[in-house]
């Protein structure tokens, strides 16, 4: 498997299924069309279905590049997104995440289920034991993770996690937002916004 060099781009950590709220997955439409028009590279899931498949198809439809990591077992259930720029087929869930996460600057989490929490929780965890520093950013879109975000709030106030470790996610109520807040982040990607 050619390595993915320079993470330069985004980690994209979000559902294989749609939801039953439209606004998930123009979500996915939206974040996919922006970073692909921008020529920001998309290191995902890999998969052609949900808001994976959406996200995947808007960034291609732009001109982006994307770049999938994806277990070999998923792969031979034919869940593979057949027009992406790059297919990494991994032996693991785990290595998935660990590729995703040092191939990419940022790690986005959009609206999911078990594996896309799965994938945040990771990710968290990582940056709370200081194996990463990387901005993780939670796209809280319709309110979906409100209950989450108590979730977290509780492990602190219970004292199961420091109240500072709530600052390791980022959270945003949409996508303007969160394109306009990456665009401060790095100048160079000021066209963004």
């Amino acid at each position: 498997m050619e390595p993915i060099e320079n993470p330069d781009g985004i980690s994209v950590f979000c559902g294989s299924r749609t939801g039953y709220h439209k606004s998930y997955l123009e979500a996915g439409r939206q974040l996919g069309k922006s970073l692909g028009a921008a020529g920001i590279r998309i290191i995902y899931g890999g998969g052609s279905q949900g808001i994976m498949g959406t996200l995947a198809d808007a960034a291609i439809e732009a001109g982006g590049e994307v770049v999938g990591v994806i277990p070999r077992f998923m792969v031979d259930r034919e869940w593979a997104h057949p027009g992406i720029s790059r297919l990494h087929v991994v032996d693991s869930l785990h290595q998935r995440k660990e590729i995703m996460l040092h191939a990419s600057q940022y790690l986005v989490a959009l609206p999911g289920g078990f594996g896309t929490l799965e994938e945040l929780a990771d990710v968290i965890s990582w940056a709370q034991l200081h194996l990463h520093h990387k901005q993780i950013f939670l796209a809280n879109i319709s309110n979906f993770y409100d209950k989450l975000l108590s979730f977290f709030d509780d492990c602190a106030k219970q004292g199961f996690t420091d109240p500072h470790h709530r600052r390791l996610l980022t959270c945003m109520a949409d996508i303007d937002t969160l394109i306009s807040t990456l665009s401060e982040l790095q100048p160079n990607w000021k066209h963004l916004a």
